[in-house]
């Protein structure tokens, strides 16, 4: 009998993880310059965070020749001046995966010397995490009052749906089905 008390404490602990840090799990790995990674050689870092949207659960990958390079988190005054002497935290594997676990500004730059001050030098804007993509109200049909436009035929033409819908749903029936496997536990 102990055992069974064991084993339902268990896994309704577990439920309950999964449905307060379900959607945080499934965060979105940015690999840094893509294909180039972290390097001094044509990639416009500043240019590629612009292009992406960072927030609380995701990951950033730097991968670069840990003999020539490093990653060295910075503050901001040290980012702006390109200087490493006082990091907030250094990477030198080769292959760094940073999770970002606070929402506002991060500043990354290559710890070795001129490297920073030639571009190697990354500052992104993590937001708080959500609970998925909110998508704007698809409007209805505008209908006249007009007397004179009563019987006119209404207008064919309708709205695609946003495509930030289906990943809303998507994140709604998650949390629906991570709140009712938890309702089912008790």
């Amino acid at each position: 009998m102990a055992l069974i008390k064991n084993n339902v404490f268990f896994f309704t602990s577990l439920l309950i993880l999964v449905a307060l840090f379900g959607v945080a799990v499934g965060g979105t790995v940015h690999k840094v310059g893509d294909t180039k990674g972290w390097t001094m050689a044509g990639v416009d870092y500043q240019d590629w965070a612009s292009s992406r949207t960072f927030q609380v659960g995701d990951s950033l990958v730097f991968t670069y020749n840990k003999d020539f390079h490093d990653v060295t988190e910075v503050t901001h005054n040290d980012f702006e001046l390109c200087e490493s002497s006082k990091p907030l935290k250094r990477y030198k594997t080769g292959s760094d995966s940073i999770s970002l676990t606070k929402p506002g500004l991060q500043h990354f730059i290559c710890g070795v010397p001129g490297h920073c001050n030639m571009g190697q030098k990354l500052l992104i804007h993590v937001l708080p995490a959500s609970l998925g993509p909110v998508a704007a109200p698809v409007p209805g049909p505008v209908r006249s009052q007009s007397p004179s436009l009563a019987n006119a035929p209404q207008s064919q033409h309708q709205m695609a749906p946003s495509p930030l819908q289906s990943g809303a749903s998507k994140s709604a029936s998650w949390i629906g089905f991570s709140l009712l496997a938890l309702i089912l536990a008790f």
